[in-house]
């Protein structure tokens, strides 16, 4: 559950009055690179409203309907290479970097900004496993295709097939972070699924018992 601490925020200053305290989950779900977490969250937190990365009325939320709500993803990830599609703040691409260092990602941002933050981010965390490019996810050229492809809060489910499908492999993976409309998103996109070949498309539920509002995540393999 989220019961909180205080004890690894830190610091001082408006940051510390208004972010949300880590909740007890965060260790867990992070393991070892809890570290790198906790700075990733506290530079979204002193810097993503400046920069136009997240809204006025996030920081009292940021772990929760954030950080932790991309991190209990993870465990779908498999080390190989992984597309974040319309990355942003890095929600969930630099995340999941962190809590999977054994694999390796690719985070598709058109935005100049948002792909600055990206890359001051990979350098000042130091994550060897990330990669930035700047580009629609259209027009990205990848030399080799990607074993899975996330994104979260981008489209509709019948709108990201034709953006994220064409990036993966035979046998990938889309591993796309959804609402409570998952389902229906699904049903909805019955023509996208056959005609880019999805398999095995499910809906998964995350986190229950563990954050208090779950993630629901799209799962579909391409072939």
């Amino acid at each position: 559950m989220t019961d909180s601490t205080d004890a690894t925020n830190g610091g001082a200053g408006a940051t510390d009055d208004v972010l949300e305290l880590e909740p007890a989950a965060a260790r867990e779900l992070f393991g070892d690179q809890i570290d790198l977490a906790r700075q990733f969250t506290r530079n979204l937190a002193e810097q993503g409203e400046e920069r136009g990365l997240i809204g006025p009325l996030e920081l009292p939320r940021l772990w929760s309907r954030h950080i932790l709500n991309c991190a209990i993803v993870a465990p779908l990830m498999k080390p190989g290479r992984v597309g974040d599609v319309g990355s942003g703040a890095g929600l969930p691409g630099l995340v999941l970097a962190i809590a999977c260092p054994e694999s390796t990602f690719v985070l598709i941002e058109p935005m100049e900004r948002r792909v600055a933050w990206l890359a001051e981010q990979v350098e000042e965390l130091g994550l060897d496993n990330v990669e930035v490019v700047r580009a629609r996810a259209e027009d990205v050229r990848l030399e080799t295709p990607l074993d899975q492809v996330t994104a979260r809060a981008v489209s509709a489910f019948r709108k990201l097939i034709p953006l994220t499908a064409p990036l993966v492999r035979d046998g990938g993976e889309l591993v796309l972070m959804k609402g409570a409309a998952a389902a229906a998103e699904v049903e909805a996109a019955s023509k996208e699924i056959r005609r880019f070949k999805l398999s095995d498309v499910e809906v998964l539920t995350l986190g229950d018992g563990v954050l208090d509002d779950v993630t629901r995540v799209i799962r579909a393999t391409v072939r």
